[in-house]
């Protein structure tokens, strides 16, 4: 702390007021790997791979650049809690809480979010090549700029998700649920499943993504939007 309070003249009085400020001053809590799972525990770049951590509250827990690989999380409570740059390869989080989570920059390939409440949940460019979304709450989730390719999101609840400048390359978004609109502003759709899904409530769609994508004559699309005359997308 030297320097920072300069005391000059040796005054008793100075030195008293400049201990007070420093004392005073927030002290950043440090991760500690060995704590067990609880609320807004600090695991921030931990090793946690391959644990059986199913049920536990982590509601605010600091996971930001901890290794979860295949680390089973299924009905976990992680509201608030912040994955930022966490590796979540093949890890498990079905039925659990996430609510508001941080999952920015998180690797979460091959990950499963099965029935996960991710309400208002920020997936801003991450990696979630495979990821299986099926019937996850997704309300109000940001994907902005992310890697979604082959991730599904059957059932899944889009109510005004974002997913402009994200990469949805055959992604499943069949029986997605949404009646507020969600954002495909420069989404790269190259045979996105659409087919039955009503889009029309969509914004930042243009004709060069229907073109790419894969729907049906149930597909519904906004106003001055065409199928593909190649729909249904044959099987390759």
């Amino acid at each position: 702390m030297i320097g920072i309070c300069p005391v000059e003249n040796g005054s008793r009085f100075a030195a008293i007021a400049c201990f007070a400020v420093l004392t005073s001053l927030p002290v950043s809590a440090s991760a500690n790997c060995a704590d067990s799972a609880g609320p807004n525990v600090n695991w921030s770049e931990c090793r946690k791979r391959n644990l059986m951590l199913d049920g536990n509250d982590l509601s605010g827990a600091v996971m930001s650049g901890a290794d979860l690989t295949s680390t089973d999380l299924r009905k976990s409570r992680l509201e608030g809690a912040n994955l930022e740059k966490a590796v979540l390869g093949r890890a498990m989080l079905d039925g659990s809480l996430a609510k508001g989570a941080n999952f920015e920059k998180a690797q979460g390939i091959r990950s499963s979010f099965v029935g996960t409440d991710l309400s208002g949940a920020n997936f801003t460019k991450s990696e979630m090549q495979r990821a299986d979304f099926t019937d996850a709450i997704l309300a109000g989730a940001h994907f902005e700029k992310s890697e979604l390719a082959r991730a599904i999101f059957t059932g899944a609840d889009l109510n005004g998700a974002v997913f402009s400048f994200s990469n949805l390359a055959r992604a499943d978004l069949r029986g997605a649920k949404f009646q507020t609109p969600i954002d495909f502003t420069y989404t790269y759709m190259y045979r996105t499943r659409i087919d039955g899904v009503d889009l029309s409530a969509a914004t930042g769609l243009a004709q060069w993504q229907i073109d790419l994508a894969c729907g049906d004559q149930q597909t519904k699309l906004p106003a001055g939007l065409n199928p593909n005359p190649e729909w249904p997308c044959t099987d390759e």
